[in-house]
């Protein structure tokens, strides 16, 4: 099975999958300047890169990442700090096989800013999601989710990090998981 991370930040997630030996083939970033191509170069991951504004419209910028995905053979794309939407193009060719990690307990806190809307909102608890990426924004079906207390003396940061210590533990888990399956 030949996977594709997509991120366009600083590419800690995707760092996690390849040191546990997720066998990521490709990683593909919407921004040329993302912090994640430098850590492919380093983990010797092959990797490309173009954003959405050097295209005419959506459909030919997912047409291109489609076009680089068939030259590594890609079987499953897997999200890590991915932050565009997924479009219909895209989403037909990788039906059910588009996987997302967001870092809320979804259906709680979907979008951009997961953590920090769970943190403002003065819940107990909020938690990391794994899904299947579908049409909606964070809506698709439910692979796995664990749940991370917000402490009565917790910052911002400090439950930023025990949800990125639970993202790291989880992801890589599940993602072995469905290999083997």
């Amino acid at each position: 099975m030949k996977i594709a991370v997509f991120a366009s930040g600083s590419g800690t997630n995707f760092e996690n999958l390849v040191k546990n030996e997720i066998p990521v083939a490709l990683l593909f970033s919407d921004k040329r300047q993302a912090g994640v191509l430098e850590r492919a170069d380093l983990l010797g991951i092959k990797h490309a890169s173009f954003e959405l504004k050097e295209f005419t419209d959506k459909v030919a910028y997912e047409l291109a990442i489609l076009a680089l995905l068939a030259e590594f053979e890609i079987d499953l794309v897997v999200l890590a700090g991915y932050m565009k939407i997924v479009s219909p193009t895209l989403l037909a060719a990788y039906e059910g096989r588009i996987i997302n990690i967001h870092p809320a307990y979804l259906p709680e806190f979907p979008g951009a800013h997961g953590i920090e809307d769970a943190f403002d909102a003065g819940v107990s608890q909020s938690g990391v999601t794994i899904h299947y990426v579908d049409a909606g924004v964070d809506t698709g079906e439910i692979i796995v989710q664990e749940r991370v207390p917000i402490l009565s003396d917790d910052t911002l940061e400090t439950f930023e990090a025990r949800i990125h210590e639970m993202e790291y533990l989880l992801y890589p888990q599940v993602l072995s998981r469905l290999l083997r399956n």
